[in-house]
């Protein structure tokens, strides 16, 4: 390959609008040229990076035993309302019609296709288990699109859904799914982490998300010091509390006439943070909820979500509040309310004694508050806060915090779409039964941008080698247009793919400068300068992407450096 015959287009400048490095790398370096909000052109450079996270993808699916097929993007209103998501999922749902006034999507996931599919195709508990995937562009009409390709409209994904006959095979082919997903993010060169994890819209009984780290990413995890334990914030747990301490305060009414959050109310009395108690007013399926969480933690709504009665939950507006607890926001709590209130405390809250609350009264907060003396115990008790650093972990450890990108995600789907969608086969004793899902995806375009926030300097992007658009430039210098150099040069180049190396020759004539600062910006792992002076010394001067300095090898000692990667 010629870099005088490939459409290379780099800039120094980049929009305003371009918050995280990969976004804005990714435009400099002309691997991605927007075409409207949240949709993105993938230059000849750009596609050269996908195609080799997709081979790998590719590659590892196969080796796992899926087959590849091809889903349309396009599916038809009647599949969605089959299973509910054609109201369910939202306005990410891009919905469209066609000439005959019928109704379709564009496919932002492909659980109803693939169900199906499997059902026309799939009458016997003999053709199963099976794995079918698919890399194909997916569509998701996000209100904000933002951060170039990591948070785009339309986006390659690469999709798989199995099909079981008992829950067993399920949960196999889950851990083969997540061994092939640790071999792919692995054979990238990337640093990740695989996490437990809420299933969200897709639905299911186990998931785990596998996050590229970065100090950029979206996803909050915890992870323990004292074994592999790790989760997303979402849904991480920390160690239950101990025993609640018995009373040593009485109940008192402190005047708080401005204070209204538990930090204000803490500095006032001069007390931790810890022993105050945040008041969250909610409204559920069956009415008026009252939420407590210690001061100092907040309400995981995920989590919360998960109640009987909560699940479609929202905040209560101020009239219901006046209702149930006679005050105004910033002051309310769980004793002698207004109105009978369900209370539902965090267990952390439920193993506190002699805490502060609000009282119900604008401008007052009540201490010496405890359980069982002055208000009833708490109607639900459950972990419903996110995990904070420093947590203790049920392993014995510590929680700590990092920062990821999701790029893979792994769910057992059970039987939430096959059941809806009516698909049986028939079992060892003829029977019909109702197979078991799962659902397996990576995130192939957001993976380029995820490497890039985890590998990048001031010069530009620093590919692990698997992911490069060339590992080798051969980088030519020649002023005087000495035919011996481009001789050299393209001897060189035909050398290294003859070993087995994807090189390129930089042969557009720019100066030094301008040359290496291109190479530098768009990631080549390791750059060879051919020039009339190194001819004559006998050697290449050689740079890998992450060294200081280059240094002068010989032929013999260059194709060593290069085979060692």
């Amino acid at each position: 390959m010629r870099l005088s015959r490939f459409h290379l287009h780099t800039t120094k400048e980049t929009p305003a609008d371009a918050e995280l490095v990969s976004h804005r790398l990714m435009l400099r370096a002309g691997m991605i040229r927007k075409l409207a909000a949240g949709l993105y052109t993938w230059s000849p450079l750009g596609l050269r990076v996908l195609r080799k996270v997709e081979a790998v993808v590719r590659e590892e699916m196969d080796r796992a035993g899926a087959i590849e097929l091809q889903l349309p993007t396009i599916q038809p209103k009647e599949l969605w309302e089959e299973t509910g998501r054609w109201e369910k999922f939202g306005g990410q749902l891009l919905k469209i019609k066609d000439r005959k006034e019928q109704e379709f999507c564009y496919s932002p996931t492909a659980e109803e296709a693939i169900t199906d599919f499997a059902r026309q195709e799939l009458s016997s508990y003999k053709q199963l288990p099976v794995n079918f995937y698919q890399v194909h562009s997916k569509f998701r009409d996000e209100i904000r699109p933002r951060f170039g390709v990591m948070r785009a409209r339309e986006f390659l994904m690469k999709d798989a859904y199995s099909f079981h006959v008992t829950d067993a095979d399920l949960a196999r082919e889950y851990e083969n799914m997540k061994a092939a997903y640790t071999r792919v993010f692995t054979r990238l060169g990337l640093q990740f982490r695989a996490v437990q994890a809420d299933s969200g819209a897709i639905g299911g009984d186990a998931s785990q998300e596998f996050h590229v780290l970065a100090e950029s990413g979206e996803d909050a995890l915890a992870f323990s010091t004292g074994s592999d334990y790790a989760a997303n914030v979402e849904t991480a747990q920390a160690a239950a509390p101990g025993p609640r301490p018995a009373a040593a305060e009485t109940l008192r009414k402190v005047d708080t006439p401005i204070q209204k959050t538990c930090e204000d109310v803490a500095a006032l009395m001069g007390i931790p943070l810890p022993r105050t108690v945040k008041s969250v007013a909610v409204v559920g399926d069956d009415g008026f909820v009252l939420v407590l969480v210690r001061g100092d933690h907040a309400v995981n709504e995920i989590k919360l979500a998960k109640l009987e009665g909560l699940a479609d939950y929202r905040l209560a507006t101020e009239a219901e509040i006046l209702e149930h607890l006679g005050s105004e926001p910033g002051f309310l709590g769980p004793v002698a309310p207004k109105e009978p209130v369900r209370v539902v405390a965090d267990r952390e809250v439920a193993a506190m004694a002699d805490f502060v609350v609000g009282a119900n009264e604008t401008g007052f907060h009540l201490a010496g508050v405890n359980w069982g003396l002055d208000l009833p115990e708490p109607d639900v008790v459950a972990d419903i806060r996110n995990v904070v650093a420093g947590d203790r972990a049920d392993d014995g450890g510590e929680l700590r915090l990092a920062r990821g990108i999701e790029v893979g995600h792994v769910f057992q789907l059970g039987r939430k779409y096959s059941e809806a969608m009516g698909f049986t086969v028939l079992d060892e004793t003829g029977k019909a039964a109702v197979p078991a899902m799962g659902c397996y995806g990576i995130g192939v375009s957001r993976i380029v941008a995820a490497a890039i926030e985890q590998n990048h300097d001031e010069a530009g992007i620093v590919w692990p080698a698997p992911m490069a658009p060339w590992t080798v430039a051969v980088c030519v210098i020649n002023p005087k247009k000495d035919a011996a150099v481009d001789a050299a040069a393209e001897a060189l180049l035909a050398e290294l793919q003859a070993a087995g190396l994807d090189a390129v020759l930089d042969d557009r004539g720019l100066r030094p400068g301008a040359m290496f600062a291109d190479i530098e910006l768009i990631g080549i792992p390791h750059r060879v300068v051919v020039s009339e002076r190194g001819l004559a010394a006998g050697t290449f001067e050689y740079r890998a992407r992450n060294a200081s300095e280059a240094e002068a090898l010989d032929r013999a000692r260059l194709l060593e450096r290069l085979r060692q990667g």
